[in-house]
């Protein structure tokens, strides 16, 4: 017979947040969360947090696809400073 809990802790609710990213949790694994989520504040406004870091990341990428080299400074880093390392005097 299975494990039957009725709240996890915070640990594997933040760990289910985050797959759920990834994939479609199971039945089982949705409704613990939904049932910790209801009660735990504080996971719930990590999953929020974690559902906007997605959604501005992919938003980032879409807007960026293709265009990482724009700024002309031909390293990639899209910050355009040509000054070379930091530390070091330019002149």
């Amino acid at each position: 017979m299975g494990k039957h809990r009725v709240m996890i802790p915070c640990d594997e609710a933040t760990r289910l947040l985050s797959a759920a990213q990834d994939r479609r949790l199971g039945a089982g694994e949705r409704t613990v969360l939904r049932m910790h989520t209801w009660i735990c504040s504080g996971c719930r406004q990590f999953g929020t947090q974690v559902g906007f870091i997605r959604q501005a990341m992919k938003g980032f990428a879409d807007r960026n696809d293709g265009h990482e080299n724009d700024d002309g400074g031909g390293d990639g880093s899209g910050d355009g400073d040509r000054r070379g390392p930091p530390g070091r005097d330019p002149s």
